[in-house]
């Protein structure tokens, strides 16, 4: 992998902020492909709801097994190296989905899904950081706050691929071939997409990056510290520690939610799949305009403090979707995106705030808290299928309680305002 040896390649110019800038895009789009592929092995296996919420299960464990990995990796090879890796895993698990459709095998797309996640993790764990190195630190900011506006619009795109290639708005199977055909509607789109994914590793393989990329940035501070010693040190700080929890309640309720739009319009409103994915794609559009206004808002108050509104407003909102349904508690439902769209780099920021050398293990942890999507997601299903699909939302209620607890009773400092969003992630 060749990188710049000059001081000029530190600012090495447009081309590796646009390829490192597309990874948000591409998360985004596979994020929330997700949130298709629920009602439609749902459809296609005849699963239950606890069954069909094992795509994210799937999904997320990849997360929390190989963040841990991704930073090790990133410590001893740098950033391009963990980028490469996980655009290698990504288009694998996209491939997997062909064969898996063949064999109509369920377990086998969950196993492409969290090859699939493996690879993302190591996207997360690396692009975040390496966007402030990518030219003048002065902009690290404004490069961070670029890559951020392009991760929404991949989750709109994914949710209209899903839309219009995936979803078939029937509702009722009633042969062998309608199962195989709902099967196999997932093949040519991964199959594109791991294309393109395994092209853009390429392009990042054999372009030229700023030195500090193919190395460790940090490198004087980590040979000091151990993998086991970094990892320890972090138990010294409480705020971090607090903030991964929340980052677990958070993440468990942004999947959530998004994860069971499809099937509440179903069960609150009678719509089909192809037209309750409409509400998912409103609810991005919405999360996209409150990254915007978010990030305005940072600029001049404590991040903690908007945060613990943001959460106090969705507390409102699904309190209502899970006591009144109907088109009112969809719309709250919507709505409610709105306001999560702060959570996650909000929560990561200060969370990571001086934490120095450890701030690289650090990320990986807070990568790996990602698994409340698994678990919480999980718990809906469960309540879904014992009592019904609003009684779940009551999970992303309790989820935003915590949240909402973060964000208020943060200890304020003199640093808590005009927080960057520096992640783009969730």
């Amino acid at each position: 992998m060749a990188s710049s040896n000059s001081s000029a390649g530190e600012k090495s110019g447009l081309w590796p902020v646009i390829l490192i800038t597309a990874l948000f895009f591409f998360w985004g789009m596979a994020n929330n492909l997700n949130d298709i592929l629920i009602p439609q092995f749902k459809k296609a296996f005849s699963l239950t709801n606890f069954e069909s919420s094992l795509v994210q299960s799937a999904f997320y464990m990849g997360y929390f097994i190989m963040a841990l990995p991704a930073g090790f990796l990133m410590r001893k090879f740098g950033y391009k190296a963990a980028v490469v890796t996980g655009l290698i895993l990504f288009a694998t698990g996209a491939f997997l989905f062909f064969p898996a459709a063949e064999i109509r095998k369920y377990a086998w797309f969950l196993g492409a899904l969290f090859v699939i996640a493996s690879g993302l993790a190591f996207l997360e764990t690396s692009a975040n950081p390496l966007m402030t190195i990518l030219g003048d630190p002065k902009r690290a900011a404004f490069r961070l706050n670029l890559a951020q506006s392009f991760n929404p619009l991949g989750s709109l795109v994914g949710i209209w691929v899903g839309k219009t290639f995936i979803l078939s708005g029937i509702e009722k199977l009633n042969s062998t071939a309608d199962f195989v055909r709902e099967a196999k509607a997932v093949q040519v789109p991964y199959l594109i997409i791991g294309c393109v994914i395994i092209a853009w590793a390429v392009l990042v393989a054999f372009s030229k990056f700023p030195k500090a990329a193919t190395t460790d940035v940090h490198a004087a501070d980590d040979a000091k510290l151990g993998a086991f010693q970094a990892i320890g040190g972090l138990f010294r700080h409480g705020h971090f520690l607090v903030g991964v929890l929340a980052q677990f309640f958070y993440v468990g309720a942004q999947v959530g939610v998004w994860s069971y739009t499809i099937k509440y319009a179903q069960a609150e409103i009678g719509l089909t799949d192809k037209a309750a994915a409409d509400y998912v794609f409103a609810s991005l559009v919405l999360f996209w305009i409150g990254r915007v206004v978010g990030t305005a808002l940072l600029r001049f108050l404590p991040a903690s403090r908007v945060l613990g509104v943001f959460a106090l407003i969705n507390i409102a909102l699904t309190a209502v979707a899970a006591t009144m349904g109907g088109q009112n508690g969809l719309y709250c439902m919507v709505a409610a995106s709105f306001f999560m769209s702060i959570m996650f780099p909000t929560i990561f920021a200060t969370s990571v705030r001086g934490l120095g050398p450890l701030t690289k293990t650090g990320s990986s942890f807070l990568v790996m808290s990602i698994v409340g999507g698994f678990v919480l997601t999980n718990a809906m299903g469960w309540i879904a299928d014992l009592e019904s699909i609003r009684t779940a939302i009551f999970v992303p209620v309790v989820c935003f309680v915590v949240i909402a607890l973060y964000g208020l009773l943060s200890k304020k400092t003199a640093e808590d305002g005009g927080v960057a969003l520096p992640v783009g992630g969730h």
